[in-house]
């Protein structure tokens, strides 16, 4: 009985110690930044590793064309870019948290939120 107490010590223990890495890990992702671009780069996003917007740029030029459908089109893009960034960067640093330890249902988990299938999985 007291080796499993002990066993549950022990898992609450690297469940603790998990929760601060990770909390350190959004704090890492909130400071590193991509962008994501459209248009021959007329228009720009910026995203952190939280997936939060923190800038767009829209070239003058495009404005002063008044194609408000273009510019939709182009920021729509731009911001698809930008996140389809900040989830690569998310799941590096998430690998790079881990070590490189196989731990059940991470990849898996990685390739969902990137979008990626593991080659493993592919038909």
């Amino acid at each position: 009985m007291f080796e499993k107490l002990s066993n549950l010590g022990t898992l609450i223990k690297q469940a603790q110690q998990i929760g601060g890495q990770m909390q350190q890990l959004s704090e890492k992702l909130k400071d590193r930044r991509v962008t994501g671009a459209a248009g021959g780069g007329m228009v720009e996003v910026e995203v952190n590793g939280l997936m939060e917007v923190l800038r767009c740029h829209i070239d003058e030029q495009l404005v002063s064309q008044g194609d408000r459908e273009l510019i939709e089109d182009l920021v729509t893009a731009a911001v698809n870019q930008a996140i389809v960034k900040g989830k690569q960067l998310h799941a590096d640093a998430v690998r790079e948290l881990t070590g490189g330890m196989e731990i059940p249902g991470v990849q898996e988990m990685l390739a969902k939120f990137t979008g990626q299938i593991e080659e493993s999985e592919e038909v």
